[in-house]
């Protein structure tokens, strides 16, 4: 391979995996941010991710609804979902004086659940793709080709995260969310309530979880274990600090960018094993993340 091929390749593997990367980004401030608040991993984000994927499938192939409905209507429905089970699960579980792993694995119980309704509604016996609203016309950056909706996917994903700092850093509902994550009891004392919170920070991601679905799914086919996608999520929250929006942000680009490169240098074979190499070397050089604080000691 000479020079001319490797730098096409690079380009090619940089700009397709911020593509990627930018959905596993999402994915990762979702997790990330209920982390924060309530410092349970969620392990049902990635079948939150699928549920969003069939919920628009069934309003498109069962309800017959226009696709200028089935977009809003898919996100009310996931983040009412998500925001119901935090609150008649999760805040049960807690007021009961539940341990973490009792959340966890609360959390786990709703994944097997959205796994299996999705079997019984037949719709995944067959993989299946969402319409796509963007033309998969090529377009050229530099010497690498990417697709409009590739294009589409990037810069819609980049304005989502642009949407989510402003409302972290500007709204009072953001400063909330924030305050809760930093330290709960000082937000209780304030007059913030904890449960509200939580359920709001739940029920957002569910809707940036359906985001993702919807932005990625006329790319990939649908099936019940398209919840995979969580692994490289939680890769990248990893990577990026498992306390820091921002570092959510970075890990997804990474995780995306190292994928694609390792798929188009080494093997296709060897792209499963990418996330887990960088996951093994941030924990090794940093294990707070790239850009997660210094680790603290809590007392007991």
């Amino acid at each position: 391979m000479d020079f001319s091929d490797t730098w096409l390749f690079l380009q090619q593997g940089v700009l397709s995996g911020l593509v990627t990367g930018s959905v596993y980004a999402l994915l990762a401030i979702a997790i990330v941010a209920v982390f924060k608040t309530t410092d349970v991993p969620n392990f049902a984000q990635g079948e939150i991710f699928m549920m969003a994927g069939y919920v628009a499938l069934m309003l498109l192939l069962v309800a017959h609804l226009p696709y200028a409905l089935v977009i809003p209507l898919t996100l009310v429905i996931v983040a009412g979902g998500t925001a119901l089970f935090q609150r008649v699960v999760m805040e049960r579980v807690t007021g009961s004086k539940g341990v973490g792993v009792q959340l966890v694995i609360a959390t786990l119980g709703f994944a097997y659940a959205l796994k299996g309704l999705v079997r019984q509604t037949g719709l995944g016996d067959t993989p299946r793709s969402l319409p796509s609203l963007v033309s998969s016309d090529p377009v050229l950056i530099g010497d690498a080709a990417l697709t409009r909706l590739d294009v589409a996917i990037f810069m819609v994903s980049m304005a989502v995260m642009l949407l989510l700092y402003f409302m972290f850093s500007r709204t009072r509902i953001g400063k909330a969310m924030r305050a809760v994550g930093m330290n709960p009891r000082a937000a209780q004392i304030v007059g913030i309530r904890l449960s509200r919170i939580r359920m709001m920070v739940w029920a957002m991601s569910g809707l940036i979880s359906a985001v993702a679905a919807l932005l990625i799914t006329p790319k990939v086919l649908i099936t019940p274990d398209i919840a995979h996608i969580a692994i490289l999520a939680y890769a990248a929250a990893i990577v990026g600090g498992f306390t820091s929006l921002p570092g959510a942000v970075l890990g997804g680009l990474l995780i995306g960018v190292v994928e694609n490169l390792v798929g188009l240098f080494i093997s296709t074979n060897a792209i499963v094993v990418a996330p887990f190499l960088a996951i093994l070397v941030t924990l090794v050089l940093r294990p707070q993340g790239l850009l997660g604080g210094k680790p603290q000691v809590k007392k007991v």
